[in-house]
């Protein structure tokens, strides 16, 4: 029963990826409350099932007279596949687009102990149930038209696969974009902040010195009006025009350069205004740009992660949900 022609291993790929999205999308969409188009391609299907599925017939080939080492053989094969394709797609998009952090017995969130019991009992059940049926089914198809549809269908999947690649590799630099914005609008905000602190400090240091200017000037003039108390009454006045006339000046001067002063803090506080509504709004526009594609792949996969961009791929989610 394993000894097939190129294109029903073919065929055999792409049922099995049919029906891991079935399986995957009933499982999400239960658990979320409404319909989630599972996986990262568009069409209902899912490479990793398909390609698990292959890869469990082909492992016990050797084993197939005992189910103990079918169980172990499979286990073994789709884990070490499921990780390497998590992995990978991780390097590659910069995206956990599934993530098993939360479970018990994981493994950098890749794989996980009841994931790899799973696909233990998973390959007994397709190699003993599910492919016996299919294998006659897909065998009893005229090869004509066996052939008709698997290109077709190939075709069809390798322009959706391109497709999404592509989406997902700009769907990483997006999330690269939007962190690296939102760590400028922090940086930005923080110089506001300090330029606002900045501005009242040196507001209180004005006032402060001008009072202590005046009050220094009070004082000399009093000492030398004292001093010269009994000289004529024209002498004094005149004393007291220049003490009160050095006093306006002195406060002139200091008014003088804290408008200066204000005037280009006012300046910068415009100019990083200015620059924080344009960070702001360049990230929101980023941020707009939602295709099918890119809606597709963050709504069919809720659990997906990324250490990096957990906000922008939060603030993403959020969006595609929106317009949904």
């Amino acid at each position: 029963m394993y000894e097939y022609g190129w294109y029903q291993w073919l065929a055999f790929f792409y049922i099995y990826c049919f029906f891991g999205w079935i399986f995957e999308s009933t499982y999400v969409s239960v658990k979320k409350g409404h319909f989630v188009n599972r996986g990262f391609l568009r069409l209902p299907m899912l490479p990793i099932y398909g390609t698990g599925a292959v890869m469990m017939l082909w492992v016990s080939l050797p084993v197939r007279d005992s189910l103990l080492l079918v169980y172990t053989s499979g286990a073994i094969a789709a884990t070490i596949l499921e990780y390497v394709t998590g992995w990978g797609m991780e390097r590659l998009f910069k995206v956990k687009y599934w993530d098993y952090s939360n479970q018990r017995f994981q493994l950098n969130g890749y794989i996980c102990l009841s994931s790899t019991i799973a696909w233990g009992f998973l390959t007994v059940l397709l190699t003993e149930v599910l492919h016996p049926p299919i294998a006659r089914y897909v065998l009893g198809i005229p090869l004509g038209v066996l052939l008709v549809c698997v290109g077709g269908i190939t075709v069809l999947f390798v322009l959706d696969a391109v497709q999404s690649v592509k989406e997902a590799l700009d769907l990483a630099k997006v999330l690269d974009a939007m962190t690296n914005m939102r760590a400028e609008l922090d940086d930005l905000q923080v110089q506001m902040a300090l330029l606002k602190a900045e501005m009242q400090q040196r507001a209180a240091e004005s006032r402060d010195e001008s009072l202590q200017r005046l009050e220094l000037l009070k004082s000399q003039a009093e000492a030398r009006t004292a001093a010269l108390r009994e000289e004529a009454s024209a002498r004094t006045a005149a004393l007291k025009d220049e003490a009160a006339a050095r006093t306006t000046a002195a406060a002139e001067a200091a008014a003088s350069r804290l408008d200066a002063w204000k005037n280009s803090a006012e300046e910068r506080a415009a100019a990083l205004s200015r620059r924080l509504e344009e960070v702001d709004e360049k990230r929101q526009n980023l941020a707009g740009r939602m295709n099918f594609y890119r809606k597709g792949l963050l709504r069919g996969n809720p659990s997906a992660s990324s250490a990096r961009f957990a906000e922008a791929l939060k603030e993403l989610r959020e969006m595609a949900e929106k317009r949904r």
